[in-house]
């Protein structure tokens, strides 16, 4: 890494930026709807399931287009933010707003198996004894969870990090702004010359992806084996 040149530290630093806002954005609306997929009955359901799991399974370059129309600056929701002086379009929030919605289906997954796991006869014990829902949810259902919170946080973050079809569509490659790792080695490999940067940006997004993962095992056994002394 000591290799790198001021371009490929600027990509590697705003990726770390927007994967990060990317992942704790995303991250209580994660938990709300893997608690709804998980515990709630209601009309709708397979609708959100399927809206959750839609960027899972739709072209990146799609979703990136759709985000381009929704929150463009001539979008329906992008055109009302604007007055309020809050672009997202080719800008680096954008970026982040496009990690956010590839790796929330992620997260909501793994989320969800660890709600599905946990008896909910221990939440209807708490009830009982007069705790209200979101004081079970905070003292009982979250602690029992937080494996599965950890770990779709992390594997969102290392989505965040790898994402670019999405990305270039919605917000461009634009240097020092919305040029991620995966679209500066993109933009590097279009240049002559540009593969040893290309390949040391490689090394990186496969070192941090790979970080990203153990990390995540290691988090979730010691939150698992704490939960279990419990």
């Amino acid at each position: 890494m000591g290799g790198l040149g001021p371009e490929e530290w600027q990509a590697v630093r705003l990726s770390l930026r927007v994967s990060g806002v990317a992942t704790l954005a995303s991250l209580p609306l994660g938990i709300l709807a893997a608690h709804a997929l998980a515990r709630w009955s209601f009309r709708g359901k397979a609708l959100l399931n399927g809206l959750v799991h839609l960027p899972l399974i739709l072209p990146p370059v799609v979703t990136g287009y759709l985000l381009l129309l929704t929150f463009g600056r001539r979008g329906a929701v992008g055109e009302v933010l604007a007055q309020f002086g809050i672009v997202l379009a080719f800008r680096w929030t954008g970026a982040a707003l496009a990690a956010a919605v590839m790796g929330f289906p992620l997260m909501v997954r793994a989320i969800r198996l660890a709600l599905e796991a946990v008896d909910p006869k221990l939440e209807a014990a708490a009830r009982t004894l007069g705790a209200s829902p979101p004081w079970v949810f905070a003292t009982v259902t979250l602690p029992l969870i937080l494996p599965g919170v950890i770990a779709g946080s992390i594997l969102a973050f290392a989505k965040a990090m790898g994402e670019f079809g999405a990305t270039i569509t919605f917000v461009a490659n634009i240097p020092g702004e919305t040029r991620t790792i995966p679209s500066a080695i993109h933009a590097f490999l279009q240049m002559p010359g540009g593969e040893a940067a290309a390949g040391r940006l490689v090394i990186v997004s496969v070192a941090l992806a790979m970080g990203a993962l153990w990390l995540s095992e290691v988090l979730a056994r010691r939150l698992a084996r704490r939960v279990a002394g419990q």
